[in-house]
């Protein structure tokens, strides 16, 4: 474990994320999900945002409404108010994140900005709010989480985006890169096109820089079991009763 760079990553031991809420419930990004992570005992929840065309941001994953809602459309090219018609599983409505930062004041957000368009409401919602604290930024643009970054100074704790966990892991082999300053953690799969990105020399290499390692989307014990062997400092899952197990069976759920 790394020492805690930003208030974000005030948690005691392993982070504990719910991946959309626990995107294996089928109600992905919904205050359902959610509120069922809360009860669970989560506290760290992973989203996504978009920005409609009117500007408001949406908790939600794809770009567009057509996989898991009964309605169909571009995000972005539509206007809250149609878009708030939607619903995923054919009941659930889709969340605007300022409503689930108010209807959760205990939890703390991790937010993939899905989409340029998003960035800008998503920092001025931060400041209104104060949610500096409660909210993690990630991208798998770098630019665009460097811009987020720039743009708020260092009240924002931001992840690495593609390119930062490229340089991140070709510093573990001792090979020279650049890396972003600023950063808190980075944010990774376990692997990526059959190459192995999470591995102990990765870890290392990650904390000699004060960096976490949270890793996506882990969904299997035995997977849960090796990360926490290896040292990880966050899993995001879908199966937040299975990996709430693993912890408590290590006796590190908090």
């Amino acid at each position: 474990m790394t020492d805690v760079r930003h208030p974000y990553l005030d948690h005691p031991g392993t982070i504990p994320f719910a991946h959309r809420g626990g995107a294996a419930g089928g109600l992905e990004n919904t205050a359902a999900a959610f509120l069922r992570a809360a009860k669970a005992g989560y506290r760290y929840f992973e989203t996504d945002v978009h920005a409609t065309a009117d500007g408001k941001l949406v908790a939600f994953h794809d770009a567009t409404l057509d996989r898991v809602t009964d309605a169909r459309g571009r995000i972005a090219a539509l206007p809250w108010s149609e878009v708030r018609q939607a619903r995923v599983a054919g009941h659930e409505p889709l969340p605007l994140f300022e409503e689930l930062l108010e209807a959760f004041p205990e939890a703390r957000w991790n937010v993939d900005i899905k989409a340029e368009p998003a960035l800008l409401p998503l920092l001025d919602l931060i400041r209104r709010t104060g949610a500096w604290d409660r909210v993690c930024v990630g991208s798998f643009s770098e630019s665009r989480v460097a811009r987020a970054h720039r743009m708020a100074g260092p009240r924002l704790a931001t992840s690495y985006g593609v390119r930062g966990v490229l340089g991140l892991r070709l510093r573990s082999y001792a090979i020279p890169a650049a890396l972003r300053s600023g950063a808190v953690a980075a944010q990774v799969p376990e692997s990526q096109a059959g190459i192995r990105v999470v591995d102990r020399r990765f870890i290392e290499t990650a904390h000699a820089h004060g960096l976490q390692v949270h890793v996506w989307t882990v969904n299997e014990a035995d997977r849960m079991a090796a990360l926490l062997d290896l040292g990880v400092d966050g899993i995001m899952t879908d199966q937040i009763d299975l990996l709430r197990t693993v912890l408590t069976e290590r006796g590190v759920w908090t």
